[in-house]
């Protein structure tokens, strides 16, 4: 049964409800392989969401990065024998368009291991993603990019919810009339485990121009 973790970002680390899980769900830790989203970076990339679980005490025997620095069959290999595939937070355009680039998008949806994404990395694992101005990017004009595809949604993650909601439902609604996207702020997940979708903190369902909260299941 194939797992995926959309996760915000966290203000610490993992909350309790999470971290439990996660100790439950990640029984097979023998390689955790991060994918990175400035590929081009090599110093500390990763610390943060490697931080996150070593506080909810979740170790592994090895540990791997990918990025420039790792020749795409090396990429593909490590995928293919990854426990966990985790693709940080970052620069969602850098990162997607090294998903690209080295053509690891089917690799990462063939895989057996558990799939996470943080940020830029929960962005990229949906179908869809919506790249605005609206959103932090800098660009002159809307665009939607393709992502991993590992479920038919698309994902706006760590966004100040709160205060942007009308502006979120308004900029989503030519999207959200083809699929469904799950929103949320930080210190959130949405998990799909086979055909189930769990929610832990306030995440937002925006469908067919509409917008409503979605009540906790984790």
């Amino acid at each position: 049964m194939k797992t995926h973790y959309y996760l915000g970002w966290f203000t610490n680390f993992f909350p309790k409800k999470l971290s439990e899980v996660l100790q439950e769900e990640l029984t097979d830790r023998k390689s955790l392989v991060m994918i990175s989203s400035n590929p081009s970076m090599y110093e500390e990339v990763g610390a943060t969401e490697r931080s996150w679980l070593d506080q909810a005490g979740l170790f592994f025997e090895e540990y791997h990065l990918i990025n420039d620095r790792v020749q795409k069959g090396e990429a593909l290999a490590k995928i293919e024998n990854a426990s966990v595939l985790f693709l940080l937070g970052g620069d969602t355009m850098k990162q997607n368009d090294f998903l690209m680039r080295y053509e690891l998008s089917q690799a990462i949806k063939e895989s057996n291991a558990v799939v996470m994404g943080a940020s830029a990395g929960a962005i990229n694992m949906s179908t869809k993603w919506l790249c605005s101005k609206t959103f932090g990017y800098e660009v002159d004009q809307s665009s939607v990019y393709d992502g991993v595809g590992l479920d038919d949604f698309s994902i706006l993650s760590h966004f100040d919810l709160e205060n942007n909601l009308d502006g979120v439902q308004s900029e989503f609604s030519l999207l959200s009339e083809e699929m469904n996207i799950y929103a949320s702020n930080k210190d959130c997940a949405v998990r799909v485990k086979g055909d189930k979708i769990d929610i832990l903190g306030d995440v937002f369902l925006i469908s067919h121009s509409t917008i409503r909260k979605l009540d906790e299941t984790l």
